[in-house]
């Protein structure tokens, strides 16, 4: 064997082994979510959720033959610490995709962060219209339902049951907050609700009875509110203290009262009614099945959020193996119009705005346990492609 033979040879070997070492190492996601703070609750389902897909996705020999990392970092529901942390996990970490945000504003900051790195994110939990609305991003998706959807189940609802009722609104004081309150205002002054007024409140806010005075004042049949996590223990208990739970019904975003804090909020919790893309309480074997395969791993049972991230990263497997591989290019591809199975059924990405598809249910919570009111059709919930970036 001459010395150039033998020089391609071992250049051949270097590759293919190069090759090979490649597919054995695993896809590495980053998970960018609250460990930390008044949403740590909600990165607690978040985390549980794709904890125990990741956990399936290996035991059954992973992705293309390649285990899933995850990669965790405390995004504490702040927008600066989270662009901070994303850059970190998108150059120093090299992950070949995100997921994990919960704060809206920190969901559309993480996006241009990954349109400046050419990585992909998606959100399990994020609200806000804008994120596949206005302010769509060709490399930002979202499998959970949008504001717009909650909104139209809510509607649907107060149509039937508090038609031409008397609305005041109190959301937080953030992108979510705003764009909630503004869907669900749209949403019932079309089927005949009176708005009578609106605020908002900072995040973490510990007194909520500053704001007392302006709903009494307002006379309202219904309370509309997007707070969460703790401080929807905080609202609600203060609000029934204060005597301004009588007689008021209260209707919410998903995720205002979860398996997380309900049991906090206690009695003030009763009677409160939201618009959800994902209960325990729907009837088909697959939820069954994972509801009791989530509570028997975390000791919790499963609400939107876990179950919506559970659900996403079965959205990743099925794109890669459609597109061969983790490039953007291919999985964003692979992604817009991919239809696959989740714990409430079959979803569908909206090709044009990155948005999922999926029936929508209200949800009412009765003797301290939720109950399905209704049920909405995902294409009547969806509404208006309204991305014009892409």
């Amino acid at each position: 064997m001459t010395i150039k033979t033998l020089t391609a040879s071992v250049a051949l070997a270097a590759l293919m082994t190069g090759s090979a070492l490649a597919q054995d190492e695993p896809i590495r996601i980053g998970v960018l979510t609250p460990i930390s703070g008044t949403y740590a609750g909600i990165g607690q389902q978040v985390s549980w959720g794709l904890d125990m897909a990741a956990e399936e996705i290996n035991a059954a020999g992973g992705i293309m033959g390649r285990q899933i990392e995850l990669i965790y970092e405390d995004s504490e529901a702040n927008p600066s610490v989270a662009v901070q942390k994303a850059e970190k996990l998108m150059t120093s970490e090299d992950v070949d995709f995100l997921t994990g945000t919960v704060n809206s504003g920190a969901t559309l900051a993480v996006g241009q962060v990954a349109e400046r790195a050419g990585k992909l994110i998606a959100t399990t939990v994020s609200f806000s219209d804008a994120i596949t609305g206005d302010k769509c991003s060709p490399n930002v998706f979202r499998v959970n339902a949008r504001a717009g959807q909650q909104s139209a189940a809510l509607a649907a609802w107060m149509k039937q049951e508090k038609s031409g009722a008397k609305v005041f609104y109190l959301g937080p004081d953030y992108e979510m907050g705003r764009s909630t309150v503004a869907a669900f205002k749209s949403n019932a002054e079309a089927v005949g609700a009176e708005s009578t007024g609106e605020v908002y409140a900072p995040l973490d806010a510990k007194d909520y009875s500053q704001y007392f005075g302006r709903i009494r004042a307002s006379n309202p049949e219904v309370l509309y509110t997007s707070v969460a996590g703790n401080d929807t223990v905080r609202l609600l208990t203060q609000m029934q203290d204060f005597g301004i739970r009588d007689g008021l019904t209260i209707l919410g975003a998903s995720g205002t009262v979860t398996s997380q804090n309900i049991k906090a909020i206690g009695a003030a919790a009763e009677g409160f009614i939201t618009g959800v893309g994902y209960s325990t309480l729907i009837d088909t074997p697959e939820n069954k099945t994972f509801v009791e395969a989530f509570n028997e791993r975390n000791g919790a049972d499963p609400d939107l959020y876990g179950a919506d991230s559970y659900g996403l990263l079965f959205a990743y497997k099925k794109a890669v193996e459609t597109a061969g591989g983790t490039g953007t290019d291919e999985v964003r591809a692979a992604l817009e119009g991919l239809e696959w199975d989740t714990p409430q059924g079959t979803k569908t990405i909206r090709a044009g705005d990155h948005q999922a598809i999926q029936p929508m249910y209200v949800v009412q919570i009765k003797d301290g346990a939720f109950t399905i009111a209704n049920r909405i059709d995902g294409e009547a919930a969806i509404g208006p492609d309204t991305c014009e970036r892409f």
